[in-house]
């Protein structure tokens, strides 16, 4: 079995100039892509659906604007478990994939155990998910948080 590392060694400038072209415009064209790149047509889009199927795109999304939507609030929830024994780590992880305010969760080593990012319209509707959802949450001891002040970069 191949490891994340081995694989890159699949991929070569041409692939590379692909991914980082889709990166930038999900919805370019493959004749578009194909002039970026510096192939023709029809060799781009065969490295292109090569890359699909490989696993190296994982799919398209369209990038939505949170502030248009409402959602200008952003903070971050350090979470700690009152147990990280598999039972508790897979309980948590299903249930934090269900609220719908969190936009990303990582597990982390260190002082707490995840790292939430919470996108809600104010200050008001955070602690309303804070107190109602994230605490609720299966296995957690305690939660911390910091608010965002400024996004300086976001990809």
């Amino acid at each position: 079995m191949a490891t994340k590392h081995e694989n890159i060694g699949e991929i070569d400038q041409y692939d590379h100039k692909i991914l980082d072209a889709v990166l930038r415009d999900g919805r370019i064209s493959v004749t578009e892509l194909a002039e970026q790149v510096g192939l023709s047509k029809t060799p781009c889009q065969i490295r292109l659906r090569r890359l699909i199927e490989k696993g190296f795109i994982e799919g398209f999304k369209a990038v939505l604007n949170p502030s248009k939507l409402g959602l200008d609030h952003v903070a971050f929830a350090e979470v700690k478990l009152t147990s990280t024994k598999e039972e508790a780590l897979i309980g948590f992880n299903a249930a934090v994939k269900k609220v719908k305010e969190v936009e990303e969760c990582h597990m982390i080593a260190g002082r707490f155990d995840y790292l939430l990012k919470i996108r809600t319209p104010d200050i008001r509707r955070y602690r309303d998910v804070l107190g109602e959802k994230i605490s609720a949450l299966p296995f957690v001891a305690s939660t911390s948080t910091s608010v965002v002040m400024e996004t300086v970069k976001e990809t």
